[in-house]
């Protein structure tokens, strides 16, 4: 760890290694209509001055940014360090940092090479593609690429085992997808839900097709095109690039603790390690359309056609635009994607409107706070607003609909549905109409369409299959859950078990002294065996929800290489809980008209078990039977 605490530590280190990419005498392009002038003095003088401050505010170690004009690097610049220990300075040509979900836009882009080569149809079902497992025809629509793309396959999600220590944890790519294929919970083409599983199949079937595992197809048609030579889908990062590696840490503990390489077993979905000047490269690529210099990426047809709007909620709120997140901001339109792993925080921008790209990356879990207040003014000082560009509805609108409700990217099928019991949001509708959700007021702007107070987010609702009810703003959906699943009940049924696990402890202690809840007369054994399974089943239940709490609420950051042994033994108490009780219920039928038992006792019995019913329900509920890891 940092021999000087982390924010200590940083003083020493914002120290700036700058870049000049063509240097201060190059003319500035003239800036389109609604966007301010990016020149490399304007963009330096706004990253000096906003960026070294964050570094010290949010425990980040170093920050890297590029910053492209249509055909050419304006700038990049690397501030404070890419590893503490080393010394080493940020460098926007050599240090390497993970972009994770980035990634995708390279699988996106690798697919439209592959349509434009006559391999893939967007359209077509994504079984004729796959050889060795097939998607399940759960529902009559396909899977498409163009889902995929989208967001919008129906897949639930999976955070559990999607992470490995070693190389030797990873399987191959296609044995990963076949063994841990996430339950399709909604049918294609309904609501946007991200996916890292439908990104990795995506780039797995780019490598069926072309005949090429994923890391080398992106090294032959991506990276060498455009001459990213410190870029590297290849984990571990190969010899050659590894010690230019930023080190990245958890800013969130003090001392902030180093990360250790993640391998990711969806490579295509984010295994992705390059340097902010290489990257400017590709964000050139895709403004200029699919050419730097000489060499292309994608013809222009093509790379308009990945620009495209391919799916949103409601055409007025932000979408999906063949793998890019498209919406507005200051009313232009920007198309995007950010990634989080190991610590880094990173963010890609394209405003095609003003010819203009930006990536910026940092490496610790910090950065995500310095990014969240960077790029607004960044946006503020070179995307000056403009009157948004009005559109209509397409799709009819739902009615606003209180109540609870959870990201439409969740799981439903495996322990990890367990999240959502944290995870969700509740939205209420004043009688002015005013729809009250995410910490947000949002006011009704007619037509179905609400735009938050602060006029950065838009919102509708929607109506799905068999009547399900979404929201979705520009940057997420989400769906209304179902009564057995809204936070008041599951807390109301977490209390009375608590109640009830506590009384079953007091009967226990009670029954030592053989003076409580019983006739003078000597109760049956029968019957204080009975009633003494029920206290201690509850108890047990009791124990289990405080454990399970302690989880929940505690560092769960192991689940990611899988289900710690220390959990898998924990779900052995609700096995034990629910055969106790079974054996309690059924010693308490049959001595039930049994002397020696009096009313309190009896009533005592009944609650117990009444309780243990409600434990049982919720374990089902949850998925906390039968060991459910997905």
């Amino acid at each position: 760890m940092f021999p000087l605490t982390g924010r200590a530590l940083l003083g020493t280190l914002i120290s700036l290694v700058a870049v000049p990419v063509l240097g201060p005498a190059t003319p500035a392009h003239a800036a389109p209509a609604g966007c301010g002038t990016a020149t490399p003095a304007a963009l330096a003088g706004f990253f000096d001055d906003a960026v070294p401050g964050r570094l010290a505010a949010d425990n980040v170690p170093g920050v890297v940014v590029s910053v492209v004009d249509g055909d050419r690097t304006l700038f990049a610049k690397g501030y404070g360090s890419a590893d503490p220990r080393g010394g080493a300075a940020f460098d926007p040509a050599r240090s390497l940092v993970r972009i994770a979900s980035i990634t995708k836009l390279f699988t996106w882009t690798a697919v439209m090479q592959q349509v434009e080569a006559g391999r893939l149809d967007l359209d077509a079902d994504v079984n004729q593609y796959l050889k060795a497992f097939q998607i399940p025809k759960t529902y009559p629509q396909p899977v498409t690429l163009q889902t995929l793309m989208d967001h919008t396959a129906g897949f639930e999600d999976q955070i559990i085992g999607t992470g490995a220590r070693t190389a030797a944890d990873v399987p191959p790519l296609g044995r990963y997808l076949a063994e841990h294929m996430p339950a399709r919970i909604r049918p294609p083409g309904e609501i946007s839900a991200y996916s890292n599983y439908g990104a990795a199949l995506a780039g797995y079937i780019v490598s069926q097709v072309s005949g090429e595992p994923y890391d080398r197809y992106v090294q032959e048609h991506l990276f060498g095109p455009l001459g990213m030579a410190h870029s590297t889908a290849t984990e571990p990062v190969p010899a050659a690039l590894a010690g230019d590696l930023a080190a990245s840490y958890d800013s969130d503990v003090q001392p902030p603790r180093r990360i250790p390489f993640t391998f990711d077993p969806l490579a295509p979905d984010g295994s992705i390690s390059t340097t902010a000047s290489d990257i400017a490269n590709f964000m050139i690529a895709q403004l200029n359309p699919g050419r730097l210099g000489e060499h292309s990426i994608l013809t222009p047809a093509s790379t308009a056609l990945m620009h495209e709007r391919s799916y949103a909620a409601d055409p007025r709120i932000g979408g999906f635009a063949h793998g890019f997140r498209d919406r507005p901001f200051n009313g232009h339109r920007v198309l995007m994607h950010d990634g989080g792993w190991e610590g880094f925080q990173s963010v890609l921008v394209l405003i095609p409107g003003c010819d203009l790209g930006v990536f910026v990356s940092a490496n610790a879990t910090g950065g995500a706070d310095a990014l969240a207040d960077l790029m607004p003014r960044f946006f503020d000082r070179f995307t000056p607003a403009v009157p948004e560009a009005a559109a209509q509805a397409t799709a009819a609108t739902a009615e606003p609909s209180a109540g609870f409700y959870e990201p439409t990217r969740h799981n439903e099928s495996s322990v990890e549905k367990l999240t959502t019991l944290l995870g969700q949001l509740r939205l209420t509708v004043g009688s002015d109409g005013i729809v009250h959700f995410k910490g947000k007021e949002w006011t009704p702007l007619g037509d179905g369409l609400y735009r938050a107070a602060d006029g950065t987010d838009h919102l509708v609702f929607r109506t799905g299959t068999g009547g399900r009810r979404y929201v979705a703003t520009d940057a997420t959906a989400y769906q209304l859950m179902g009564p057995g699943e809204r936070l008041p009940t599951s807390l109301v049924i977490l209390l009375v078990l608590a109640v009830l696990g506590l009384s079953a402890l007091v009967v226990l202690l009670a029954a030592a002294g053989r003076k409580v809840f019983r006739r003078p007369a000597a109760t049956t054994a029968g019957w204080r065996i009975s009633r003494t399974l029920a206290a201690g089943a509850a108890g047990l239940s009791l124990v289990f929800l405080v454990l399970l709490a302690a989880v929940l609420l505690g560092d769960t950051s192991a689940f990611l290489y899988g289900v710690p042994l220390g959990f898998r033994l924990l779900l052995c108490l609700p096995v034990i809980v629910l055969v106790t009780a079974g054996v309690a219920l059924v010693g308490t039928v049959v001595r039930w008209r049994a002397s020696g038992a009096g009313v309190i006792a009896r009533a005592h019995q009944i609650t117990l078990l009444a309780g243990l019913a409600t434990f049982a329900w919720f374990v089902w509920q949850w998925n906390l039977i039968g060991w459910q890891f997905g």
